[in-house]
Order: C-alpha cells, then structure tokens, then sequence
C-alpha cells in the first residue's frame, strides 16, 4: 500500500480550525459523528477550565482536523478502512503491516493539518 501523499480527490476543501468550521465540514463528510464531536467538545471544554489550561481544546481541534482531513480524502479514508479492518488478522504479520499503515494514514492526516 502506498504512503504517499493523496492529493488528488477531496470531498470538500479543508476546513479552518475552529469550532463552527470543523463542524460544517463534519456535517458534510461524516454527520454520523457529530454527536461524538459536540461528547468531545463539551469534554474538552470541561477539562480546559479544571485545567486552567487551552491545551485539551487545542488537541480536540487537532484530532478532529485530522479525523475531517482522513473522511474528506477518499483515498485516506479508503486506506484507514482497509487498516482498521486487518488490525485483528490471525496472521501477526499482517495485523503488523496494518498497525503501521494506520499510523501512516493518521500521520499523513495530522502533516496535513498542521500544514
């Protein structure tokens, strides 16, 4: 399987890293998941108060900039499926190869957004 860079095909442009902007683009590649966003947000939230801290809603921003990069790339997506979908194989060195393709599809995805 090839790591290298999908830029070709993009369900919608990448979308600006904030709140509102990450949940329009959410709502038009994944709308599945919107409820998991606004759980991790609220979350996130919390945590940045007890916290005292912006880092927990920094990382949310990350984690679901680079969860909209992998669903608006089709190719990406294509490829963590496929990953996700041999983790478990019976035969280690597949379940192997897997766990390294996935790490390549969400390091590829975080590049991505960190620009």
């Amino acid at each position: 399987m090839s790591t290298q860079a999908d830029h070709g095909h993009e369900l919608i442009p990448r979308p600006e890293q904030t709140p509102d902007a990450l949940r329009a683009a959410l709502t038009a590649v994944d709308p599945g998941r919107l409820d998991e966003m606004q759980a991790t947000k609220d979350d996130a939230f919390t945590k940045a108060v007890e916290w005292q801290s912006l880092s927990p809603v920094r990382s949310w921003v990350l984690t679901w900039a680079r969860d909209i990069e992998i669903a608006r790339r089709p190719a990406l997506s294509s490829r963590l499926a496929q990953a996700q979908s041999r983790l478990e194989h019976e035969n280690p060195a597949i379940a192997k190869e897997a766990l390294r393709e996935l790490s390549a599809v969400l390091d590829e995805a975080m590049k991505a957004v960190r620009g």
